[in-house]
Formats: C-alpha cells, sequence, structure tokens
C-alpha cells in the first residue's frame, strides 16, 4: 500500500469531458425515445438547466468537483423529486436512457456495469408513487 487513493469514478470514467457527454446522450435518448415520453414531459421544453443539473449532481456524485453542492446545497433527491409522480416505470425510462448513454462511452465494461448498478438503486430510490393506483372506497 502506498497510500496514493484510488482513482474516483469521475476520473475513472474520463472526467468532465465524458460526463458532459454521457449528459448529452441521456437527454437526446430522452428527447427521442417513445418509451421515455412520460420522463420527458416532467421536464422543461429547454433542457439546457436540466442538463447542467445532472452534470452537476453526477461530477460529485462520481467523487469529482461538488459543483452541484457549491451551488445549490445538498441535493435532497428525494424532496427534489417529490412534486413528479415517478413510479417503477418512470425509473425504468430514466434507466433506459441512462443505460444507453453509458454503453456508448468508451469505458471500462466493469465500470459501466458498477455505474449502472448505483444508478439503478439511486432511479429505484426515487419511486414516491406505486406501480399501480389505489383505488379509493366509497
Amino acid at each position: 500500500m502506498n497510500g496514493t487513493p484510488a482513482p474516483s469514478p469521475y476520473a475513472l470514467l474520463g472526467g468532465e469531458a465524458v460526463l458532459r457527454d454521457v449528459v448529452e446522450r441521456f437527454y437526446g435518448y430522452m428527447d427521442a425515445l417513445p418509451a421515455a415520453a412520460p420522463i420527458r414531459a416532467m421536464h422543461p421544453a429547454d433542457l439546457s438547466g436540466s442538463r447542467d443539473k445532472l452534470f452537476k449532481f453526477l461530477s460529485g456524485w462520481l467523487g469529482g468537483p461538488n459543483l452541484y453542492i457549491e451551488e445549490f446545497g445538498h441535493p435532497r433527491l428525494r424532496m427534489r423529486h417529490f412534486p413528479f409522480a415517478i413510479g417503477p416505470a418512470e425509473a425504468d425510462q430514466w434507466l433506459q436512457c441512462m443505460g444507453r448513454a453509458l454503453d456508448e462511452t468508451d469505458v471500462d465494461p466493469v465500470l459501466k456495469q458498477r455505474l449502472f448498478e448505483a444508478l439503478a438503486r439511486t432511479a429505484y430510490h426515487m419511486i414516491n408513487t406505486p406501480d399501480e393506483p389505489t383505488v379509493q372506497g366509497p
């Protein structure tokens, strides 16, 4: 053990340029895939602010600069997403877009898999509505 810290996932991914590319591809899929229309509808018409926030969040989440926290404070992901009805289908839509974006990124397959698994845990943590609507009694 030489005392040198292991590189962060951010560094292993390729840093800022690669992460920005992943975020661009992610939102490109959100715009293009009919299956992602429900989550696309949760976003503003202009995705530039969403792109910026996701990039900043992922930067810190992956061990790079804590850009999101520096600008907006603690992410409080569930609280910030609570106004939107997110069920398993929406989490799956998000993951489909992110999975495709990661698949197009030239990084180690083991890193991709680990990142996707961690993102999946986060996406499913955002679920705030049941899969099926509940029926209220008379």
